[in-house]
C-alpha cells in the first residue's frame, strides 16, 4: 500500500458518501506541510481562507491536478482522482488573472474547453454563445480580452470554466483583480451563477465578504492545517484564532470561566453575562469599547481596564483605535469623539465594555 492509498480510519470515504467532494490533501514542499480534508456535496460552495503562505492556493492546485499529493486521497463522485491528469478531470478552474487567450475572441476562449473534449468547432461555438449569453455578454462574443473591461473578462473566464460542465469548480481570488465598484457588482453575479452550478464549488479568497456572501461553508486554513470550519454566521460568532477574530473584526481572547468571570490566560478579568465553567473565548467589537480620558465613576460597565493608545487609522466612517496596556484590544470611535478625547499614540485613556456586549463560548 502507498501513502497515496492510506485513509485515515475515521475519515468519511467516498464509498459512504459518493457524491460530491472527499478530498484528504496532504502536501510537503521543502519546509511547508499541507494536511487537510475536506468534503462538499453537490450544489456546495466551500470557501477557503488564511494568511498568505496558509496553504490555500496549496490546497487548490492539489485539487486541479497542478501539484501531486504527497499523500492522502482525492474522489470527485466515487471516482479517484488523485492519479489523473489535470486535463482529464471533471475541473475548471477560473485563475485571479483570467488567463484568457489573448489571440481569440471571447467567444473562442469559451468555445476552446468543449472543442479540447471532442466537440466540433460549429457545436464548441454554440455551447460557448448559450454561456456568453447567461453572462450577459452577447454584445462582446467578437472582443479580444485586451479590449475587456476587468468584470467583463472575469465573467469570460467563468464561461470558459462552465462551458465543460466540471463536477469541480475552481475560483482562486476570482474578483481580486477588480476595482471595488466593478467588484460588487461582478460578485453579486457570481452569486448567482454558484446558485445555480449543481456540483461543487471551491473557492479561495482572502477578503471576508467574498468569502461570507459567496459560500454556503468556511473553511480556514493557518500553517497548512484548519483550524476552524462552519456557516459564514457562525465563524462570524465564533472565532477561535487570532486571524480569524480580526477577519471579522472582533476582539478575542482566552480563558478559563468561573460563572460570569473569565481569567484570561494574559491578561485581567472580563465579566460575561454567560455562565460557564472551565475553557472558553470571550469576544466583543471594537464598536463596544467606549474610551474615557479619566477614570469614570458611575459607569453601569462592569469592565474598566487602563491602557494606552498605540496607533489610530481610518477604518470606514470610524476611527479605529489599537490599544495596548492591562488589556491589548482595538476600540472603534467616531472621529468627533476621538478629536474631543484628544487621542493621539501615547494618551493615556480608560476603557470600558458592558458584560452584555460581550459574548463568551466553550474553547
Amino acid at each position: 500500500m502507498t501513502d497515496l492509498d492510506k485513509t485515515p480510519p475515521d475519515h468519511p470515504t467516498s464509498r459512504t458518501n459518493p457524491e460530491g467532494l472527499d478530498a484528504h490533501l496532504t502536501v510537503t514542499r521543502g519546509l511547508f506541510h499541507l494536511n487537510i480534508t475536506l468534503t462538499a456535496a453537490p450544489g456546495e460552495v466551500v470557501a477557503l481562507l488564511g494568511p498568505n503562505g496558509a496553504g490555500k492556493t496549496t490546497a487548490l492546485r492539489a485539487l486541479a491536478g497542478l501539484t501531486p499529493l504527497t499523500s492522502g486521497h482525492l474522489h470527485l463522485d466515487g471516482t479517484e482522482l488523485h492519479r489523473t491528469p489535470p486535463e482529464s478531470r471533471p475541473v475548471g478552474v477560473v485563475f485571479q488573472d483570467y488567463l484568457l487567450f489573448p489571440h481569440l475572441t471571447a467567444l473562442d476562449n469559451v468555445a476552446f474547453g468543449p472543442r479540447c473534449h471532442g466537440a466540433t468547432k460549429t457545436e464548441a461555438r454554440a455551447q460557448a454563445a448559450e454561456w456568453l449569453d447567461r453572462m450577459g455578454l452577447t454584445a462582446h462574443t467578437t472582443a479580444k480580452p485586451r479590449s475587456l473591461s476587468g468584470g467583463q473578462a472575469q465573467r469570460v473566464a467563468l464561461a470558459r470554466a462552465l462551458a465543460t460542465r466540471p463536477r469541480l469548480l475552481l475560483l482562486d481570488e476570482p474578483l481580486a483583480a477588480l476595482d471595488a465598484r466593478t467588484r460588487l457588482e461582478v460578485r453579486a453575479q457570481l452569486r448567482r451563477h454558484l446558485a445555480d452550478f449543481e456540483a461543487v464549488a471551491v473557492l479561495v479568497t482572502h477578503d471576508p465578504l467574498d468569502a461570507m456572501v459567496l459560500a454556503d461553508r468556511l473553511v480556514v486554513i493557518e500553517h497548512g492545517a484548519v483550524v476552524q470550519e462552519g456557516t459564514p454566521s457562525d465563524i462570524a460568532r465564533h472565532p477561535r484564532t487570532d486571524y480569524i477574530a480580526q477577519l471579522v473584526g472582533l476582539n478575542l481572547y482566552k480563558g478559563q470561566a468561573a460563572g460570569h468571570t473569565v481569567h484570561l490566560d494574559a491578561g485581567p478579568d472580563i465579566t460575561t453575562t454567560e455562565d460557564l465553567a472551565g475553557p472558553v473565548f470571550v469576544a466583543f467589537p471594537p464598536s463596544a469599547v467606549t474610551l474615557h480620558r479619566d477614570r469614570p465613576t458611575g459607569s453601569s460597565a462592569r469592565n474598566l481596564w487602563r491602557c494606552e493608545v498605540a496607533g489610530l487609522e481610518t477604518h470606514g466612517d470610524q476611527i479605529r483605535t489599537d490599544l495596548t496596556g492591562e488589556l491589548p484590544l482595538a476600540a472603534d470611535l467616531t472621529t468627533v469623539a476621538a478629536a474631543e478625547l484628544d487621542l493621539h499614540p501615547g494618551a493615556q485613556v480608560w476603557a470600558t465594555v458592558k458584560a452584555t456586549q460581550t459574548h463568551a463560548y466553550p474553547a
